[in-house]
């Protein structure tokens, strides 16, 4: 009894890291981050063509051989170029298309900041309670006509 207890403790203890080993790669997951040799931007979970067929069948394939995400994303670049990604890679000229739209977002927001101080600065024009704050003041004679057009209307 002692003897079968210690054999399926050391097989236990011998397939823990062999079960380790493996990656646990996600086919839905490369499905989504890989896209469709053939068509126009779609990825091979949203294609129903044979190419993409043929990259989920690979794929497949290699998550039963226990390959991670890494080396088979890797294989397919190999294969067809680094427009197989749905994404840029994070390295070299592909760190522009990561961090492009983050400078720009930066800088809008800093230039807004700046126009919205500038704006809230601005002193208006003549004294309090003009009817003329943008401009020189109005003529006297303009500004009888105006208010005797403008009682027509009481």
């Amino acid at each position: 009894m002692k003897r079968l207890l210690v054999v399926a403790a050391a097989g236990l203890a011998l397939a823990a890291p062999a079960a380790a080993a493996c990656p646990k790669t996600s086919l839905p997951k490369l499905e989504n981050e890989v896209m469709c040799p053939v068509c126009q931007g779609e990825t091979i979970a949203q294609s129903d063509s044979q190419a993409a067929a043929q990259v989920k069948r690979f794929i497949q394939g290699r998550v039963q051989a226990c390959a991670s995400e890494a080396e088979i994303k890797r294989e397919l670049v190999a294969q067809y170029g680094t427009q197989i990604l749905a994404a840029p890679p994070r390295k070299g000229f592909g760190w522009l298309a990561w961090l492009l739209p983050a400078i720009g977002i930066l800088v809008a927001a800093g230039v807004m900041a700046l126009l919205a101080r500038r704006w809230s600065r601005r002193a208006p024009e003549g004294p309090p309670g003009s009817p003329a704050l943008d401009g020189p003041p109005m003529d006297p004679e303009l500004e009888r006509r105006l208010d005797d057009e403008l009682k027509r209307f009481e």
